[in-house]
């Protein structure tokens, strides 16, 4: 869920973040499925899925409203944000370092870590 609001990802499912049970218990389904789309509105980006209290705004604070149904207190849901952040800010370089030629880069763009979802309050109402 952190993943897809950082890239964009509004085709966003239920199957993006699903478990599967190999025999021994539960684990998270691998990634797939992830497209980014660059949207115009850098002040909100939506999922398809409700990730939070604030519906489907795919922003920090989006994602940390909730991180106690998935076991964690604010300051660890927080650390795997940053985790998951430290790895994504550089997305540019390890696609070029693949071949992703520039032209795809600069779609991608827009795509990657909006401003938005860098939010740590939900905006005012207008």
């Amino acid at each position: 869920m952190v993943f897809n609001s950082m890239v964009t990802n509004t085709d966003d499912h239920p199957r993006n973040h699903a478990l599967l049970n190999d025999g021994t218990g539960w684990r998270l389904s691998p990634a797939y499925d992830i497209v980014p789309v660059a949207l115009v509105s850098q002040e909100r980006r939506d999922l398809a899925l409700t990730v939070g209290t604030h519906g489907r705004a795919a922003s920090h604070y989006n994602l940390l409203s909730r991180c106690v149904v998935f076991g964690m207190t604010p300051a660890e849901a927080r650390a795997e944000v940053n985790a998951i952040l430290a790895v994504v800010r550089r997305w540019r370089e390890r696609f070029a370092a693949l071949g992703i030629d520039e032209r795809a880069l600069v779609m991608l763009d827009g795509a990657m870590l909006p401003a938005s979802f860098h939010l740590t309050t939900p905006p005012e109402p207008v």
